[in-house]
C-alpha cells in the first residue's frame, strides 16, 4: 500500500491501515499493535516483551486517532499485554467522540485528582578521572530518563531532567 492509500483507508475505518499506521512508530520501540473493530469500538491491543507503558501509549493512541478523524470509531478499548502472556496488564476505554478540549481537561481532572505531577532533575557528579564523554553521559541520562518514565505508575511524571555540568538531556511527556 502507498502512503496516501493507507491513510484514507485509515480514516475510512480499515483496521488493517489503521494497525499499519500504528505500527510503523510502535514497532522500532519493541511494541506490536493489533486492531479489531466492532459496534463504533476500535479495540487495540499493544504487546511487547515488557508490559508496554500506559499512560504513554494510551495518549499516543488517542492522539493518532483523534487527528486521524475516523468518523466510524466512538470508543476505544486499549489493552496492554506482555508477549506470551494470556490476559492484558492494563486496559483503557475512552471516547473519541468528546472534543480535543475536553479530553484536555479531563485528563487534568484525572491527574489533578488521582495522581501528583513530577518534574524530576538529576544532577550526576562522578570522577573527572573516569573522562566521562559526552556520548557516554547522554546514554546513562536518556536510560535513566526511559526507566523513570516507564516505571512511575502512581504518580505522573511531566519531565525528567538529567544534568553532568556540561550537557543536560530532557525527556518530556
Amino acid at each position: 500500500m502507498t502512503q496516501p492509500n493507507i491513510l484514507e483507508l485509515a480514516k475510512q475505518g480499515d483496521t488493517q491501515a489503521i494497525a499499519s499506521l500504528m505500527n510503523r512508530h510502535l514497532y522500532p520501540k519493541g511494541i506490536a499493535a493489533k486492531v479489531a473493530f466492532q459496534d463504533a469500538c476500535l479495540e487495540v491491543i499493544l504487546e511487547s516483551a515488557e508490559v508496554p507503558n500506559q499512560q504513554i501509549l494510551v495518549a499516543f493512541i488517542r492522539k493518532g486517532l483523534t487527528a486521524l478523524g475516523a468518523a466510524s470509531v466512538e470508543i476505544v478499548k486499549v489493552y496492554g499485554q506482555q508477549r506470551g502472556k494470556e490476559f492484558p496488564a492494563w486496559s483503557k476505554e475512552f471516547d473519541l467522540g468528546i472534543a480535543e478540549a475536553e479530553i484536555k481537561v479531563i485528563d487534568n481532572e484525572q491527574y489533578s485528582s488521582n495522581t501528583q505531577c513530577l518534574t524530576i532533575s538529576i544532577n550526576l557528579s562522578g570522577d573527572p578521572a573516569r573522562e566521562l564523554t559526552n556520548q557516554d553521559f547522554e546514554l546513562i541520562a536518556n536510560q535513566i530518563g526511559t526507566d523513570i518514565l516507564s516505571s512511575c505508575t502512581d504518580v505522573f511524571i511531566q519531565k525528567v531532567s538529567i544534568t553532568n555540568g556540561s550537557s543536560v538531556v530532557t525527556k518530556e511527556r
